[in-house]
């Protein structure tokens, strides 16, 4: 079953922080046309999947989950030093992209090798920059894939809790919390 999630202060405070404005993005999730002033957002090619430095593969594995996130439920435990979290989906495909996803960009982290997408939250600045410092296990087991990351930086552990709110956030809304996430970015909050 799914939870909201909910920030607490420390987290909201962080998130703010780690946020500038991302203009870029913005315009990345929008199509062309507009219609009495108001965007119109492509969910079908899903523009803002892509980025400077992903693969096609990654940006295809993106589509998957954010048109399927429906099948996928999400266990999030912050701990003192980092995040637990158990993800699975009731579709096969969705599962195989998630994992791929997980553990491609769980790599990326370590090698400080970021895939500038367009839509990405801007806490993943701090992960690529430090990615030395955060330490990972993956594991899938059949409850679903178990990620735990751990770090001795608080400032990366604040940065942990908070993406993994975004990611629940985003398996409970899909595209929506992206959206709304991105018009918090540009209102300045």
């Amino acid at each position: 079953m799914k939870r909201g999630v909910q920030f607490g202060l420390i987290a909201a405070t962080a998130f703010a922080a780690l946020f500038p404005s991302s203009e870029a993005m913005a315009q990345a999730m929008h199509g062309h046309g507009s219609t009495m002033g108001m965007h119109q957002h492509d969910e079908v090619n899903m523009p803002g999947l892509r980025g400077e430095n992903a693969s096609p593969e990654e940006s295809s594995d993106l589509a998957v989950m954010f048109r399927n996130f429906d099948t996928i439920t999400r266990e999030v435990e912050n701990l003192p030093n980092g995040i637990r979290t158990v993800t699975w989906s009731s579709d096969p495909k969705v599962m195989e992209a998630l994992v791929r996803h997980a553990v491609g960009m769980i790599d990326r982290v370590a090698q400080k090798d970021d895939p500038k997408i367009f839509i990405q939250s801007p806490t993943l600045k701090a992960f690529f920059m430090h990615g030395d410092e955060i330490k990972n296990e993956i594991e899938v087991t059949d409850k679903g894939l178990v990620v735990i990351q751990t770090s001795n930086n608080p400032a990366l552990v604040t940065a942990l809790h908070v993406h993994a709110a975004e990611v629940s956030d985003m398996v409970d809304r899909g595209m929506a919390a992206v959206h709304d996430m991105m018009m918090k970015q540009r209102r300045g909050h």
